[in-house]
């Protein structure tokens, strides 16, 4: 069922067929079809402080402004992360700005953090009768130079925190200049220990605790998985999501798109993101780690299991697989 739909999709543009997906995909769910659509599979898990139903979640991205909540729920999945979400409204790049390469399952997209703004997105999860783990992405704006950049991190983190399970600071989006060089050095530690404070902060005055994870970038050194390991130890950090998409363009040379600039996202990020799993997890053996990148099959989600990641996060595969990867991936995982 899902294999026609998508080959109706897959003739539109790739960010009309996103909005497409989206609206019908809401629809059904407003019909009553929305658990007919995936398998669910209950097999709690307790990370963080927090019970997952099972241990496939949807990843950030997909959901920018928390529009969908409801339906994308209704599939089976564990949790949803919402975002990115940045301070202030931002239309994010030009368009055409995503763009498939179906022969290796994979998309490149360079959105921008395109969203409606913090205020919006937590009107949407107010308004939303989902009762799951819900995720937070929180960003910088496009506008806000690098060194101020923690500035739109409090304030994302100020005004989610009473609406989120759990808050995923994104330092690794290649689609936003200089972001990635808050992953290292000096500028993570400040940044870290800063939100940090915050968190505990708010945590002590709504009596309620919520976790604080950190997404990382695949196109790094195992010497600077370490150090990042390191900084992540030392500021008390909750969970760490690896990984976002790739700027690599080595598995994909000669395909139409492939000289599209933005992050590489599907099946060829799966080896370089199981090997920061792998690294993460040497270095921080009780850390929770969520597995994102190249999940398209239960024998995928397994091996990020097998790297080092408690929890996965699904986006290109969901994609191009459907609501059926949901269950057959936390079946894989039970």
């Amino acid at each position: 069922m899902y294999a026609l739909a998508r080959s109706l999709l897959f003739r539109l543009d790739p960010e009309t067929a996103h909005g497409v997906a989206l609206t019908s995909l809401e629809a059904g769910h407003r019909l009553g079809l929305g658990r007919w659509m995936g398998t669910h599979v209950e097999a709690p898990v307790t990370l963080m402080g927090l019970t997952f139903p099972n241990r496939v979640g949807l990843a950030a991205g997909l959901d920018k402004n928390a529009e969908h909540l409801d339906a994308l729920g209704a599939l089976g999945f564990g949790f949803v992360e919402v975002g990115t979400v940045t301070p202030k409204p931002q239309p994010g790049n030009s368009r055409p700005r995503l763009f498939r390469l179906p022969a290796k399952g994979a998309i490149i997209n360079r959105m921008g953090f395109n969203n409606a703004g913090v205020d919006a997105l937590v009107a949407n999860v107010r308004k939303s009768r989902y009762h799951g783990v819900i995720g937070i992405n929180i960003g910088k704006n496009l506008s806000t130079p690098v060194e101020h950049a923690v500035d739109d991190y409090l304030t994302c983190l100020r005004k989610v925190h009473a609406h989120a399970h759990y808050v995923t600071v994104n330092l690794s989006s290649p689609n936003t200049p200089g972001l990635r060089n808050l992953q290292f050095g000096e500028h993570l530690e400040a940044l870290l220990g800063t939100l940090v404070e915050e968190k505990h902060r708010l945590d002590n005055a709504s009596g309620r605790n919520v976790p604080l994870a950190v997404k990382i970038a695949p196109d790094m050194s195992d010497d600077e998985v370490a150090l990042v390991a390191q900084a992540l130890a030392t500021n008390g950090i909750d969970a760490v999501i690896a990984t976002n998409t790739t700027v690599s363009r080595e598995a994909v040379a000669g395909l139409v798109h492939a000289e599209e600039q933005g992050g590489l996202s599907g099946r060829p990020v799966f080896e370089s993101s199981n090997r920061v799993i792998h690294e993460l997890r040497h270095h921080l053996p009780t850390l929770p780690i969520v597995g994102v990148g190249g999940i398209d099959s239960g024998h995928a989600a397994r091996a990020k299991g097998d790297a080092g990641a408690d929890l996965v996060q699904l986006y290109t595969g969901f994609i191009y697989r459907g609501p059926a990867l949901v269950g057959e991936c936390a079946g894989a995982l039970a």
